[in-house]
């Protein structure tokens, strides 16, 4: 995929907003943080990616969708009809995405992780293009075993999704916000820790990455920690963070790339 970036524009990048998870007052209180945020990048937004787990569950029936984030998606189709253009990724939350934000919004989807090649200023010489690689990054890297060989295989395979869809919806959204009381994020007041480089996964993937085909940045979600962390001597590794505690996020301006924090979040809970 490539981009121009025009003139005083920007490119910004977020994950993890997991919209609709477990206490709905603190949900609602979350999505309007989230619709804020939106609404301020309004002026120098001209593209907003973002990366996988928006929602704490998504599947898309012939004929329903989950209730609830109403603001989130008026405020995207809101940017989307201002000029701004905006793409989601599946995360492992929301694997189900299928032809709704496509056709409904015209909000491409992605599922796997993309090549976004930049370029700054048309009269920039061909080379100089500025390289991400960007997904959510689950399943991705040595590790998580359990996840990438039986949890993934049996969410993606197309027979237990035709079966799911049987399911009335008051029921297989009931079943699947049960099985989300299980995620990290219902646990209050707990952040994910860094462990050092050694123990991060997506980093193992980057340098792996790195060392076949070179990328100026590679930003990925998933690990709801806000890291920022070299790749030799010319790339680095951004992970972009969560919502629900720290509200992190990348903004590119044709040549620095950085991370960000709105409304300061509740604390900085990575090493950047």
């Amino acid at each position: 995929m490539e981009v121009l970036l025009r003139p005083g524009k920007k490119l910004y990048f977020a994950s993890d907003f997991h919209l609709g998870s477990y206490n709905s007052q603190q949900g609602r209180q979350r999505e309007q943080v989230v619709v804020r945020w939106l609404d301020s990048l309004r002026p120098d937004a001209q593209a907003v990616f973002l990366v996988g787990d928006l929602f704490d569950f998504w599947f898309e029936y012939r004929q329903a969708i989950p209730k609830g984030f109403v603001r989130f998606l008026g405020k995207v189709a809101e940017l989307k009809d201002a000029g701004i253009d905006v793409y989601f990724f599946t995360g492992n939350h929301d694997l189900w995405m299928a032809d709704y934000f496509p056709q409904e919004l015209g909000i491409p989807v992605f599922h796997q992780p993309i090549e976004l090649s930049v370029r700054y200023s048309p009269d920039d010489q061909p080379g100089t293009d500025t390289r991400f690689l960007v997904g959510h990054g689950d399943g991705l890297g040595p590790g998580d075993w359990t996840y990438k060989n039986v949890l993934k295989p049996v969410f993606t395979n197309q027979l237990i999704q035709r079966a799911f869809r049987f399911l009335h919806p008051d029921v297989g959204i009931w079943l699947a916000h049960r099985w989300s009381r299980h995620s990290r994020l219902t646990k209050a007041g707990q952040f994910e820790r860094f462990k050092g480089e050694e123990q991060e996964w997506l980093y193992h993937h980057c340098r792996a990455i790195e060392a076949q085909r070179h990328h100026d940045y590679y930003l990925f979600g998933h690990r709801h920690l806000a890291l920022d962390l070299k790749i030799g001597a010319h790339s680095r590794y951004i992970n972009l963070g969560e919502w629900v505690n720290i509200r992190s996020y990348a903004v590119f301006d044709g040549r620095n790339l950085s991370l960000e924090w709105f409304e300061k979040g509740v604390a900085k809970n990575s090493p950047v």
